[in-house]
């Protein structure tokens, strides 16, 4: 087995059952593929580059247009967004205020 597929299948065993990879479902997952494929793209336009706080970078670019998309989704009711995103409304607000979503409450 190669390192690529040996990795591939840890991962898939790792991942049974959770939200990322249910295990009764065989269904594609286009959202999980986009991003793998992003990924291999970043790595590859790196050319040998190193790369830091990598995590933080994509968590603020997938993050904001998946708040933005999820306020419009829910006409801009926040109570009904935090519901659908599984946040506290507080933790959305602060949030929506970060990626400038929303205006801040501040005078």
């Amino acid at each position: 087995m190669t390192e690529r597929n040996l990795f591939s299948s840890e991962r898939s065993s790792h991942l049974s059952g959770t939200l990322a990879a249910p295990s009764n479902s065989a269904q594609p997952q286009p959202l999980r593929e986009a991003v793998e494929m992003a990924m291999r793209r970043y790595f590859e336009h790196l050319d040998g580059s190193q790369t830091t706080d990598l995590y933080a970078m994509v968590m603020a670019e997938v993050e904001a247009p998946l708040l933005a998309c999820v306020m419009e989704h829910t006409d801009g009711n926040q109570t009904r967004a935090a519901d659908v995103l599984g946040l506290n409304r507080g933790t959305l607000r602060k949030k929506l205020k970060l990626y400038g979503l929303i205006e801040s409450d501040a005078p």
